[in-house]
């Protein structure tokens, strides 16, 4: 041979090769001592485990975790549904169950195999685990798995499943002892915004030196963030209270502005409108369980109707006489709005029932670290919007509609040229009260549905058609949704009640300065 060196060379590194391989694969005397009662000897094994990182030995920790992992002559098998496979070959063995010796794991020892488990999870190809075991770990890092999240931290493109990697590192890395990694999870788990970590944060805040420098600015950024979700949640929890205003309010402002009747029975219809849901509700879960999830549709022009017909039998027995004298009206609503509610505690009873959320409006929507978002507030939102352009359809696309806006500028004269005015009224106090009903469908999904359920919405809608201008529908949405929101951003600086009262006393200072609203009422219009 010309180079004898040189082949005795490469013999020898292919030989040191299959010596290192042979060495690296797992055997049975790794695992036995998982058996065993001494502790740290477990615990090593644990570990080779989670750096062996292997598929057989995700399966033996899962067999651990779940208990199917035995000691027998054969070697260590697990079981795996009726029968028993060798733990490194996978081949069958026969065993007899008295042969078997399980593992005995404490609760510390229970917590090692999971957290391995959860780490080995992390390099599976399914996004789906992955991002389990990372929500997992993050519950409860654990400084063994850092190797395994810093590789998939350099490997990982899901952009959802990213943030969530790299806030796990950071949590991983306030435990370690490398500075400069320490100081780069502090610079994330600021810019995270999460207020959760500001706790860990806090220690860090009197170390003295570059990490107590991180570590406050750290720390005022998720403040920051925190206000900011605080104000965001507030302005959405406006949004939803002005939804049901709206809903509520603008049936009283058609109602108002044609015939002028102050009705203080109007939030009554909400509460019809809110237990015609709860009726429908009950009508599924007894009559077709397979679709109550669909309750809500049926429910809405079941109340609708409902409340439509209760407004008719309120304007045709008691309001039509009262026509041009407000005082009196304001009282004999008043008395009707306390009957109905009594009449509500006769056949409901006085506690509040139950309304449930279907399951296509159950959950939220994270929108900040501090800011979750139910998905029936973003559905009702979207609902009273609806509501909205099919009123306006109404008003100003059909002959009832043109009716209607024809007798609340002049009355007189609508009825000279044929309008039948005491028929329009009806009609538009039957429109304005199945209107306040939707209110009631929207309002069962978010709050306590019970006999006073519209007691908490009249005054507020009463401001609400008084700050947008009577009759006016633009004036309505501004007013409802501004109403809401102002409200909901002053009650955590000053309480819900002096919030009203503030928000009181600002309404009347404007309509002293502007008696007709908003928005003022075009035409020449007759008291």
């Amino acid at each position: 041979m010309k180079y004898p060196h040189l082949s005795k060379l490469l013999l020898s590194v292919l030989l040191a090769l299959c010596c290192s391989l042979a060495m690296g694969k797992m055997t049975a005397s790794d695992l036995k001592p998982i058996f065993g009662e001494n502790f740290d000897a477990k615990l090593k094994a644990v570990q080779f485990l989670s750096k062996e990182g292997s598929p057989e030995a995700l399966e033996i920790l899962q067999a651990m975790s779940s208990e199917t992992l035995f000691l027998s002559p054969q070697g260590v098998i697990m079981q795996k549904n009726d029968q028993y496979i060798d733990a490194l070959t996978g081949q069958a063995v026969s065993v007899k169950p008295e042969e078997l010796q399980e593992v005995v794991l404490n609760n510390l020892m229970r917590g090692k195999v999971d957290n391995a488990l959860l780490g080995l999870q992390l390099a599976s190809s399914d996004a789906a685990i992955r991002t389990k075991a990372v929500d997992a770990l993050i519950k409860d890092p654990e400084l063994d798995t850092l190797p395994l999240v810093e590789k998939l931290m350099a490997s990982e493109k899901d952009p959802v499943l990213k943030p969530k990697v790299e806030k796990l590192w950071a949590l991983l890395a306030l435990q370690s002892d490398n500075q400069e990694a320490k100081l780069k999870a502090i610079e994330l788990l600021g810019d995270s915004g999460d207020p959760q970590v500001a706790a860990l944060l806090a220690p860090l805040a009197k170390e003295g030196g570059p990490v107590q420098e991180a570590a406050e600015k750290a720390l005022a950024k998720i403040k920051k963030s925190e206000f900011s979700g605080e104000i965001l949640g507030n302005m959405i929890a406006g949004l939803s209270y002005g939804s049901v205003l709206l809903l509520c309010a603008l049936g009283l402002a058609i109602t108002y502005g044609l015939i002028g009747v102050i009705n203080m029975a109007h939030g009554e219809f909400l509460m019809v409108g809110a237990y015609a849901t709860y009726v429908v509700q009950g009508f599924f879960r007894q009559y077709a369980p397979a679709y109550v999830d669909w309750y809500l549709l049926f429910a809405l022009p079941v109340a609708f109707i409902t409340a439509a017909l209760v407004g008719i039998l309120i304007e045709r027995t008691v309001i039509k006489f009262l026509y041009g004298r407000p005082l009196e009206t304001l009282l004999a609503t008043f008395g009707v709005s306390l009957l109905m509610i009594q009449l509500t505690r006769t056949i409901f009873g006085a506690q509040n029932v139950e309304v449930a959320n279907p399951v296509w409006m159950s959950g939220a929507m994270q929108v900040l670290p501090n800011l979750v978002v139910p998905y029936n507030r973003i559905i009702i939102f979207g609902f009273a919007i609806a509501v909205v352009i099919v009123t306006w359809l109404v008003l100003n696309k059909t002959r009832l509609g043109l009716f209607v806006r024809a007798v609340t500028q002049n009355r007189t004269m609508a009825a000279c040229v044929g309008v039948k005015t005491v028929r329009v009224d009806m009609y538009a106090f039957a429109f304005g009260a199945g209107i306040a009903g939707l209110g009631g469908v929207a309002l069962s999904q978010i709050g306590n549905v019970g006999p006073d359920l519209g007691q908490s919405y009249i005054v507020d809608s009463f401001m609400v058609v008084v700050l947008g201008g009577v009759g006016q529908l633009a004036g309505t949405i501004y007013g409802a949704f501004g109403l809401g929101i102002a409200s909901k951003l002053l009650e955590p600086f000053i309480g819900a009640v002096l919030a009203k009262i503030a928000i009181l006393v600002v309404i009347i200072i404007f309509i002293q300065r502007r008696p007709q609203g908003l928005f003022a009422l075009k035409g020449r219009s007759v008291d």
